[in-house]
């Protein structure tokens, strides 16, 4: 057992890092009893070196924020109020201002700030750096977006799980490889919402659809599983060929390899095109109107985001993530868990479906093909 100086020079150093610990962690940490870490923050509470907060400790200039109350609803029961949440997200563009503003929303409800960083696409250690800065900066409970893939995603991952704050996966769930590592996590249900767009379009009387994808988007993967399997479970013919990856809307050769796709799905009787993202299917839009191909009447588009769908000519039919509720959820569950003292609290994995916005680039049935 560490001598008492030690130990409180060990408390001391995890609050200075944190700027607040629990008490039942130090416990772990220290690897003494309760009545013992008791006895010791008493000590230091005494000297003014810390100060008392609900359900652990913080440094005194640091305790007005840190100072917690429970009581204020949510969706997964009392949130701690006056807390400091950090946020680290791959990007502040496109995707996640409105899940970072739902976020905002729901900290801001329980009288807490959220102090939001951003990384970089999958870049363990530029996330790692985010989340350290927000730990020194006092941060009480983090939503992040980390990287998944690539060299030393699973160190990240098991170290966010070992911090002694709450954590939530924000958009982002463990691997297979990690399947029971036990970090929460608020995402939307990406392979669902491209089932629902085959669906929709197959309603129309469509038996071909396109998946249209850019070569860097992270929702790539699970939007062609969903596609793959919509396709199978409706017992839809070959789609062989039909999954495309394409350069970003405005990018170099994007005009050219926008053409092949069109002309390629109209040789081989596909009238129907599902799409990631809206600045794509825009683009494909922009290329079949120069090459005679119109929306919808020979060609049905729906495409997945919903950023400026209905802004498209036509207005494009849209698969639309929830991404104000998503990051609301999110930092509603994690000022939970910042607020729940117990041992008790269970891994939450919460998806959420995306929704389908009908519009007028696939409103007709698909022509018939002359044989």
């Amino acid at each position: 057992m560490p001598l008492a100086a030690e130990r409180q020079e060990r408390i001391l150093a995890a609050v200075r890092k944190h700027g607040m610990v629990r008490l039942s962690d130090l416990v772990a940490q220290l690897g003494v009893t309760a009545v013992t870490v008791r006895r010791d923050v008493t000590l230091l509470a005494d000297r003014g070196l810390v100060q008392r907060v609900h359900g652990g400790i913080a440094l005194p200039h640091r305790a007005q924020a840190a100072q917690l109350r429970e009581g204020v609803p949510g969706a997964y029961g009392p949130m701690a109020t006056r807390a400091l949440v950090g946020m680290v997200v791959p990007s502040v563009e496109y995707y996640w201002p409105p899940v970072i503003q739902g976020a905002h929303t729901a900290v801001a409800a329980a009288e807490g700030r959220l102090v939001m960083r951003a990384s970089r696409w999958e870049d363990p250690a530029e996330d790692r750096r985010q989340v350290s800065a927000l730990l020194e900066r006092g941060a009480q409970a983090l939503l992040i977006a980390p990287a998944t893939t690539g060299d030393g995603a699973m160190e990240l991952l098991r170290w966010l799980r070992s911090l002694t704050v709450p954590v939530v996966l924000v958009e982002r769930r463990p691997p297979q490889e990690l399947a029971t590592l036990a970090l929460d996590a608020v995402m939307t249900a990406h392979a669902l919402g491209a089932g629902l767009a085959v669906r929709h379009l197959v309603t129309l009387g469509h038996r071909h659809v396109v998946l249209i994808t850019t070569r860097q988007s992270p929702t790539s993967k699970a939007l062609r599983a969903g596609w793959r399997d919509a396709v199978r479970m409706l017992d839809l013919p070959s789609h062989d060929g039909l999954d495309i990856e394409v350069p970003s809307y405005g990018a170099p050769g994007w005009a050219a390899a926008y053409t092949e796709v069109l002309e390629r799905s109209r040789d081989l009787g596909a009238r129907a095109l599902l799409v990631h993202s809206d600045r794509e299917a825009i683009g494909l839009i922009e290329r079949g109107r120069e090459l005679g191909i119109g929306v919808p009447h020979d060609l049905a588009i729906v495409t997945y985001d919903d950023e400026i769908g209905a802004a498209s000519d036509p207005p494009l039919t849209a698969v639309r993530p929830q991404k104000h509720r998503l990051g609301m959820l999110a930092a509603e569950l994690v000022l939970a868990k910042v607020a729940d003292v117990g041992d008790e609290w269970p891994v939450h994995r919460l998806e959420l479906w995306p929704n389908v916005v009908v519009r007028e680039s696939c409103g007709t049935e698909p022509k018939p093909q002359t044989v």
